[in-house]
């Protein structure tokens, strides 16, 4: 597994999807893009800018039941890719056990933000996701990486909710 952070959170100027920057956090230069839908993409901007809501938004309840079943979110792993489509998982210890949940990247990734919880990448999907792009397709991550090389830092992190 290759330890990952958000590099940011931006529009994809071509299809206009909001796309979650994952980069490893060594010197490997390794990066991850996945595109995400708008409300999740909102439930992960907020967290990152600590923008605090009236109310609790579907993540932050998910932390709250967690954490009032006195369980702790240890890290999610991006653990598949399969017809184009990224999987996760949730990894939780409650009462000593260890419990694995099926999830969405980026119900994980805005789960662990506000878990401070860490985020992995499987090595297999890594090279899925490379593979994809000799291959070619819609969300075409050459491209993105591109764009993100000629992107200023300010550009980054730019998702507007």
């Amino acid at each position: 597994m290759v330890k990952m952070e958000i590099k940011g959170l931006l529009m994809d100027p071509v299809s206009n999807m909001p796309v979650v920057i994952l980069r490893d956090t060594t010197e490997k230069g390794l990066f991850l893009p996945i595109w995400v839908g708008v409300f999740e993409a909102n439930a992960i901007a907020l967290e990152m800018e600590k923008v605090a809501t009236p109310r609790p938004m579907t993540h932050d309840l998910l932390k709250n039941l967690v954490t009032e079943l006195d369980a702790r979110v240890d890290r999610v792993v991006i653990n598949d890719l399969r017809e184009n489509t990224f999987f996760a998982r949730i990894h939780l210890t409650r009462a000593g056990a260890n419990v694995s949940v099926d999830s969405r990247p980026s119900d994980a990734i805005a789960l662990a933000l506000r878990s401070d919880a860490e985020i992995f990448v499987e090595e297999e999907v890594l090279e899925k996701s490379r593979s994809l792009r000799s291959e070619g397709s819609e969300q075409d991550p050459d491209r993105l990486r591109k764009w993100l090389e000629e992107a200023s830092p300010e550009d980054l992190g730019k998702y507007r909710m």
